[in-house]
């Protein structure tokens, strides 16, 4: 029996930017305090409605920032993986948050509008406007980082989806002004509570398979096996294989191989890392593990339970 580990260490994975959160931070708080302020003093919901949901996007990006940090730190032995889930933990989190934020939203965008009130509409579109500015900037800032981490793109549709719903209050606030339909506040909030549930459900499913630690989205793992059997005809069985997604770059896989005659370790290392090589390049599995084996199978089970 022989183990052959591999894992990435190359350096190519994207390296998120701390400072862009930071000021991301920055510019949703002038948001949160402003928009509050002018909500209590014009009476909008919708207003409100979009403080309550810049508010929860400062928590976000906080718990981005911290997560983010975390998982720069170093492995330790108590520690074998450091903190790469916490910007997973982080990203369900959020998108969690986001969700029970939009049912509020419904909540009491719906007792508003059974009673419409009188709203002074030009503190709304003013309010509006700054904050599609402000948070167009904050996008801005990390979009890049969003394309390559979870975490942030979690706090990205936070800002994305803001940006887009104050352009939705600002044409409200118009709409009010203009023609005094008071009951569009309340249903630009059920708008934005809407696309708050569309925009964060997929993440928040992608998130939480991670920490369930399922097979990735997108790989077939009797693809995986086929692709391994095909490579090397003197593998006559694959069982106990696992394969699970550590952070947004690192994709696991663990499995014991059964070899048709008992050769020696020297000549088993080519094998394992030509097998390495091709699940790299085909699958981008970066982390693997092979238990080799001869006569010594006692199930024929592909899936088996740990331990």
């Amino acid at each position: 029996m022989s183990e052959h580990h591999h894992d990435d260490h190359n350096g190519h994975h994207h390296n998120v930017s701390g400072k862009n959160l930071f000021i991301a931070i920055v510019l949703n708080l002038i948001i949160t305090i402003a928009q509050i302020i002018g909500g209590v003093f014009s009476g909008s919901l919708a207003l409100l409605s979009d403080a309550l949901h810049n508010f929860s996007d400062v928590l976000t990006l906080i718990i981005a920032y911290v997560a983010n940090y975390l998982s720069h730190k170093k492995n330790t032995p108590s520690k074998t993986f450091g903190y790469r889930r916490a910007e997973i933990i982080a990203a369900f989190f959020n998108t969690s948050v986001l969700m029970a934020v939009a049912v509020f939203l419904i909540y009491e965008a719906y007792e508003k509008l059974m009673n419409p009130q009188n709203i002074d509409s030009l503190i709304v579109v003013w309010l509006g406007v700054v904050s599609i500015f402000l948070n167009a900037l904050g996008v801005l800032f990390i979009k890049d980082d969003a394309d390559h981490n979870m975490n942030v793109k979690a706090a990205y549709l936070h800002l994305l989806t803001d940006m887009l719903t104050s352009i939705a209050v600002v044409v409200g606030g118009l709409l009010m002004y203009f023609y005094e339909i008071y009951w569009i506040d309340p249903l630009v909030s059920i708008m934005i509570a809407l696309y708050l549930i569309i925009s964060s459900w997929s993440l928040m499913k992608v998130s939480l398979s991670v920490l369930m630690q399922f097979t990735p989205e997108g790989i077939e793992l009797e693809e995986v096996t086929q692709r391994i059997m095909q490579i090397q005809k003197q593998i006559t069985n694959i069982h106990h294989i696992h394969l699970w997604q550590l952070d947004d770059n690192r994709i696991h896989l663990e499995a014991h191989l059964e070899f048709e005659e008992n050769i020696t370790l020297e000549e088993c290392d080519p094998i394992l890392d030509s097998l390495e090589e091709i699940l790299e390049k085909d699958f981008g599995i970066t982390h693997i593990t092979f238990q080799c084996e001869y006569n010594r199978c006692k199930t024929k089970e592909t899936i088996c339970e740990i331990g």
